[in-house]
């Protein structure tokens, strides 16, 4: 089941698993959001809840128990309830289960408010800690932007002149090893090789913003001030890009399997509400 958005100037479709972004597309039909052909990446824009990226041994320990937990969480592979709709915004929403708790041991309510404004798609995250007790968690965006064209005719451009290090996987964890990336006037010519291994992860960034532009003109912004973090991924030869503004990202290999010790990590008292947003504008 999907539900749509709609304003002067876009459509949104939201796929309610997931409660996954499948299409964003202007009035002239021309569509943003990456297709979804598993012979590449079968999805669009999943959510990353309550971890973002890979946990050493795919586990954790709570109060003395083990607890397994695949990698970006279970949030992008459950069904959400739409709780409130106009029609350009729309409001998501999956509780702590009997499911969820055997993995996560946390009571939690979390929304994404998707709202479109003008040549805006704003996405709201909202976590309600339910439980009693003190809850760590990450969260985070993972939007594939459709990129048909030859891929080397894109750019990504940083809104800020700044060194721009990222850091390493090694077997889907993070490495201590770190590069730095080659920047001409704050752009960055896209190549396959960029992704060779794998993501590119910044921890920290200067920049709010994201800008992809083909052949110097500017198609599409993400801005992202709201997240610490952000990850750029793509396949080899997949005609798409993701930018995903995270709080929180994979394990190290020296990580202690304690989720409140771990880097990156947000922790939420009782009864407490968490907001962060980020938006894709349109250009």
């Amino acid at each position: 089941m999907t539900t749509t958005i709609k304003n002067g100037n876009l459509s949104a479709e939201i796929k309610h698993f997931g409660a996954e972004l499948i299409s964003l597309k202007t009035n002239q039909n021309k569509e943003y959001i990456w297709e979804g052909n598993p012979e590449f990446w079968g999805k669009h824009s999943p959510i990353l809840f309550p971890i973002v990226g890979t946990l050493k041994d795919n586990s954790f320990y709570y109060n003395g128990m083990e607890h397994h937990l695949s990698r970006h969480g279970f949030a992008r592979d459950m069904e959400f309830e739409l709780i409130e709709i106009t029609d350009n915004s729309a409001t998501f929403s999956i509780q702590s289960c009997e499911q969820t708790l055997k993995v996560y041991p946390f009571e939690f309510e979390l929304q994404l408010i998707y709202t479109l404004e003008e040549n805006n798609l704003s996405i709201v995250y909202k976590v309600v800690n339910k439980g009693k007790n003190t809850m760590p968690f990450s969260i985070g965006a993972h939007p594939a932007f459709a990129l048909p064209n030859q891929f080397e005719n894109y750019t990504i451009a940083f809104e800020k002149e700044e060194p721009l290090e990222y850091y390493l996987l090694e077997d889907d964890l993070i490495s201590n090893k770190t590069k730095k990336l080659d920047v001409i006037n704050k752009k960055i010519p896209l190549t396959y090789e960029l992704f060779e291994n794998d993501a590119l992860i910044f921890k920290t960034l200067q920049s709010n913003s994201l800008t992809i532009l083909e052949n110097e003109n500017s198609i599409l912004r993400v801005h992202f001030e709201d997240f610490p973090s952000l990850g750029i991924w793509t396949k080899m030869n997949a005609p798409f890009l993701c930018i995903e503004p995270w709080f929180g990202y994979s394990d190290t290999n020296e990580n202690s399997g304690n989720l409140f010790e771990k880097e990156g990590i947000q922790v939420l008292e009782s009864n407490a509400t968490f907001h962060s947003k980020f938006s894709i504008e349109i250009l």
